[in-house]
């Protein structure tokens, strides 16, 4: 940049998207920033539709971990919109980041649909880390689900890609995800073992509060605050908070947790943020209610603690569910080949696209599936079918 005259855009537009990406691989995100809305005045000086679609999506990645959600996601829907139908490389990272955001909004069928067309254009121009990110993110998915086997094997089979590829950098978030599966798969050495070899402190202190060791989990999320507050990361700084302050509330220092969370959730409402808190469980419903009585942000914990309401209520639905019985008339081919897209969370739409058949159609074949399972909704159809052995 340097020895480039002022005039020479078209290497300038190119030079400063590259060193946008090396900020902000750096954790230089000021500069990163800056760079890449040099490379968009640029590139749209020129006509350069792929260096403008490509410093949108650094500029999208940005604005995500500045937790300005909205302004991530109107640059992502323009990097779709500038991209049109061409498979390219950013509009693999655009759907994957619209999927992350639809699920902090908590908009599942959204989160789904554009995970999975992130990972099948991937796929499709062979980009191996596209398909890893995307296939991490499909897996947080199936255990927010309730698939921990699901998630656990499409994080073997993406850890495999990592190792097979030399793709170290994408090992981090593949370990991150694999920490919460074996967490909840109730294996905590295994877990802490991942954690320390890979140096992931989130991670860490997620094993300690699962061991019970409030203590030292509030050690290193402590340490880590600081680290990031110095370095201006608001998006990891926001998870360190809310996890810290979960932390608190369960080492019995609730006065400080509150006023923690009040804090948080300052920062994650202009973002409307849901899942970061709701992901917390039950020592977060506890949290919420004592920070509620205290009258901080009201509005905003309402919601948060219906959602907690309304997710536990369905969860009670399906585990109320009377004994499974053979059924009388069994399913069809055709409807078993629906069952599967179902339990894989497709929607009716995207069922018809991969069948080939009528919307219609499909609405048809799920009344006979719930019919047949004597069931009301998905989640109990796939629960049932379950135990039956159909999945």
């Amino acid at each position: 940049m340097e020895y480039l005259h002022p005039d020479n855009l078209s290497v300038r537009t190119a030079a400063a998207w590259m060193l946008g990406v090396a900020c902000q691989l750096q954790g230089d995100r000021a500069a990163a920033r800056q760079a890449y809305t040099e490379a968009i005045c640029n590139s749209q000086a020129i006509g350069d539709n792929n260096i403008t679609i490509m410093a949108t999506i650094g500029l999208g990645n940005l604005e995500e971990t500045a937790n300005r959600l909205y302004m991530a996601d109107q640059s992502y829907r323009r990097v779709l919109q500038l991209a049109g139908d061409l498979p390219l490389p950013a509009t693999c990272e655009a759907h994957l980041g619209l999927a992350r955001l639809c699920y902090e909004w908590n908009d599942m069928d959204a989160a789904l649909e554009h995970g999975q067309q992130s990972v099948q254009l991937a796929r499709q121009i062979e980009n191996t880390e596209g398909v890893i990110a995307s296939e991490v993110f499909l897996a947080r998915l199936k255990l927010v689900h309730g698939d921990v086997a699901g998630a656990a094997a499409t994080l073997a089979k993406a850890s495999q890609s990592v190792r097979q590829h030399s793709l170290v950098n994408r090992m981090p978030e593949v370990a991150a995800a694999q920490v919460l599966t074996l967490l909840h798969q109730g294996k905590q050495t295994a877990a802490a073992h991942l954690a320390q070899t890979h140096e992931l402190p989130i991670s860490k202190a997620r094993v300690h509060l699962a061991q019970g060791d409030t203590s030292s989990a509030l050690m290193v999320l402590e340490l880590l605050r600081q680290q990031l507050g110095a370095k201006g990361w608001e998006d990891e700084r926001l998870k360190v908070m809310v996890l810290q302050a979960v932390a608190l509330h369960s080492h019995g220092v609730k006065d400080k947790a509150v006023k923690l969370m009040g804090d948080a959730l300052t920062l994650a409402e202009p973002g409307g943020f849901i899942r970061i808190f709701v992901d917390e469980g039950m020592p977060m419903v506890r949290l919420l209610s004592d920070a509620a009585v205290h009258g901080i942000k009201p509005d905003y914990i309402g919601k948060l603690l219906a959602l907690f309401e309304a997710e536990e209520q369905q969860s009670e639905d399906v585990s109320d569910l009377p004994p499974a019985i053979p059924l009388i008339e069994p399913l069809s081919g055709r409807e078993l080949e629906v069952l599967q897209l179902i339990a894989q969370g497709f929607s009716n739409r995207e069922i018809s696209e991969r069948l080939f058949l009528a919307l219609s159609s499909v609405k048809g074949h799920n009344q006979n599936i719930f019919g047949k399972l004597q069931v009301q909704r998905r989640t109990e159809a796939i629960a049932r079918a379950r135990e039956l052995g159909l999945l």
